[in-house]
């Protein structure tokens, strides 16, 4: 193709009808410059995504009917859109029967009790769902990274942390452990989009100010994490997440895919588990 001809498109009519709905037109014109084949994918994309979120709702309503318990954990670098991810898979579900845990700097009384204390503090009760944007697995990469723990006690969380997931898995907790990994650019280039928005200036911490600093460390003790705690029962899944509507349609997926649910008809009274 010489420079400056236009490129030919074809669309099927289905095509015609996304981008000419309410959130094709939205999606066309976000860009200044109108990208017909970004905005298609979009279009599809955010369709399949309400497909799944229709579809995590009669998960859990399993999960309330049978008293099922799920933990679903949300790892990755700084700005890889764990929060966002959880948000959005959360939307439209009952607000009584799951809770976001996003826990802050221990407390000092916190700091004296045994690591996992905190967390099991928050583990799900019968009929629950709890999603944890960053989890225990702070101590396995955020804390030896910036120093924010001993060598000690890291190497006695490497020691305990499959046997503490072996016993909650043991207790009936269905345990899913997500890792979003982006690219240094793609993280650097949310940075610089939250840095220049004053509605989401807040969300820079001084540790994310240093992550690309850190990358090659964060990236060192990352894979010492997988490999030590990538196991059979609980494995880490690995999300390619430079496309925010990509990762969380993959990330719900898996959860619908692999949550032994089935669908409960209204007024049924099968009580099958």
């Amino acid at each position: 193709m010489r420079k400056g001809t236009a490129r030919k498109i074809d669309l099927s009519e289905e095509d015609l009808q996304l981008l000419n709905s309410p959130m094709g037109l939205q999606l066309l014109l976000a860009d200044k410059k109108p990208n017909i084949d970004k905005a298609l994918r979009l279009v599809k994309n955010e369709l399949k995504f309400h497909e799944l979120q229709a579809e995590v709702i009669k998960l859990q309503n399993w999960v309330i009917e049978k008293n099922k318990k799920v933990v679903v954990i949300f790892e990755g670098r700084d700005a890889a859109g764990k929060g966002g991810a959880i948000r959005r898979i959360t939307e439209h579900i009952n607000p009584r029967h799951f809770r976001i845990v996003a826990l802050p700097k221990p407390t000092i009384e916190e700091q004296g009790q045994w690591y996992f204390q905190r967390y099991v503090n928050q583990l799900p009760k019968p009929g629950e769902m709890v999603f944890f944007d960053r989890s225990w697995y702070n101590r396995a990469v955020v804390e030896p990274v910036n120093g924010f723990c001993t060598k000690s006690q890291y190497r006695s969380f490497m020691e305990q942390v499959n046997s503490f997931e072996h016993m909650i898995m043991d207790s009936g907790i269905h345990l899913i452990k997500f890792y979003f990994s982006i690219t240094k650019e793609e993280q650097a280039r949310r940075f610089k989009e939250i840095q220049s928005s004053p509605l989401k200036r807040w969300k820079l911490t001084p540790v994310d100010r240093k992550a690309q600093e850190l990358w090659d460390t964060y990236t060192e003790f990352k894979l010492k994490m997988f490999e030590h705690t990538d196991l059979k029962q609980s494995p880490w899944i690995v999300i390619e997440a430079n496309r925010k509507t990509e990762a969380r349609i993959q990330a719900l997926e898996y959860i619908i895919n692999n949550i032994p649910y089935k669908a409960l008809q209204e007024g049924s009274e099968d009580d099958e588990d």
